[in-house]
């Protein structure tokens, strides 16, 4: 019988050390993140692409639908990065996770005001400056992960590298979707997992039904690595528009309201990622993790959070 380890973020322990990832732009938001709270995990409304009114309002619906620990994920690479880092602080979030870019200014505002930073790494060296700067927790995030990723290598690699070179928890990520998953990074030495792909196939997701069953549909190879616009390579699903990403032949942005410091303008990733919410699944960019092919079936969050804590406990130690 396997057992649980308790997941420390600052003064956060969840019932259980399975963090659901923020996935922009909006498949995370209030509805998702508030069942995984309740579940006994922490939820992350994904905060990237959002407006600030939209940021508050996610918060405080989460809030209105969970006693639980509810985050926000956000990329540094946002131009709006500081006044939403703010924002979530002023709406007493519990717990910030931060990745694509490394912002030192952060640790300053979570330490003011109680809440912990949690800086999404790839490499040892980063979770080291990270540790340093204050940071309560890092993701160790493999290349298996859906959407950017900061790495060529395997969860499997890096995990123990991250691990053994800092004292805070390290919580695992990328290309995680059940139970024995979980088993084997905890394993390798995690404190915790985090999950996204695997909460995209849930009934509290608010993606449009399109969206989930390219999800369901996928197979290995529909699996690919595309470049994006935020300048950092991206895992998604093949599809009409990813061919044009690969082709070369994707429409340039026309109009830009410069959502992000630096951008390749190569095509609209914010567009991109909207459709594909929406929807318009042909027209956009469709992120999911390597092992999405693995996941057969839509569930409450509930039952999700059920059958990984089965899996996880009847593995053998």
């Amino acid at each position: 019988m396997m057992k649980f380890p308790s997941l420390k973020i600052g003064r956060l322990v969840p019932r259980y050390p399975i963090i659901q990832g923020g996935m922009a732009l909006r498949v995370s938001t209030a509805p998702l993140a508030s069942a995984v709270a309740n579940a006994g995990g922490i939820g992350v409304i994904a905060a990237t692409g959002m407006t600030i009114q939209e940021l508050k309002d996610e918060i405080r619906a989460a809030r209105r639908f969970t006693k639980g620990i509810i985050g926000i994920n956000i990329m540094f690479a946002v131009r709006q990065f500081a006044t939403m880092v703010h924002t979530a602080i002023e709406e007493k979030i519990d717990v910030i996770f931060t990745g694509a870019g490394f912002s030192r200014d952060i640790f300053k505002w979570g330490r003011d005001a109680g809440v912990p930073i949690v800086s999404i790494v790839s490499s040892a060296k980063l979770a080291r400056i990270a540790e340093k700067q204050g940071a309560s927790a890092v993701v160790a995030e493999g290349m298996e992960a859906g959407g950017h990723l900061g790495t060529n290598r395997s969860i499997e690699e890096i995990l123990p590298e991250i691990v053994s070179s800092v004292k805070i928890p390290v919580i695992a990520a990328g290309g995680i979707v059940d139970g024995s998953g979980i088993a084997k990074m905890l394993k390798l030495g995690a404190s915790g997992v985090q999950m996204a792909t695997r909460f995209v196939l849930s009934v509290e997701c608010a993606v449009a039904d399109a969206f989930k069953q390219m999800y369901l549909k996928a197979a290995a190879d529909d699996v690919v690595i595309i470049p994006s616009p935020v300048g950092m390579p991206g895992r998604a699903l093949r599809n009409p528009f990813v061919s044009k990403v690969l082709g070369g032949t994707a429409e340039k942005p026309v109009e830009c309201d410069g959502c992000l410091k630096d951008c390749s303008r190569q095509y609209c990733i914010i567009k991109a990622l909207e459709y594909s919410r929406s929807g318009r699944v042909d027209d956009g960019v469709v992120f999911a993790g390597k092992n999405v092919h693995k996941i057969k079936e839509i569930l409450p969050v509930q039952k999700i959070f059920d059958k990984l804590v089965t899996e996880v406990e009847e593995t053998p130690d």
